[in-house]
């Protein structure tokens, strides 16, 4: 099993980020678990964890460690 990263995204507010965010993270990491939720403004997902860090700030958001 891959290793879970999750990251708190508070500047994550709509549904349109959360797409964003989605869509950040397929295209830098093909194939990973992806897990965004509104709510909690929690995002996880699988694979290399700078490398996701980076797409979420390249779309604009401020991930921090959950």
């Amino acid at each position: 099993m891959a290793d879970k990263t999750i990251f708190t995204v508070n500047d994550m507010t709509c549904s349109h980020c959360v797409g964003t965010v989605r869509k950040a993270l397929e295209e830098a990491l093909p194939g990973a678990e992806i897990s965004v939720d509104l709510d909690t403004h929690k995002v996880s997902f699988t694979g290399d964890r700078a490398k996701g860090e980076e797409a979420i700030k390249e779309a604009g958001y401020t991930p921090e460690p959950a």
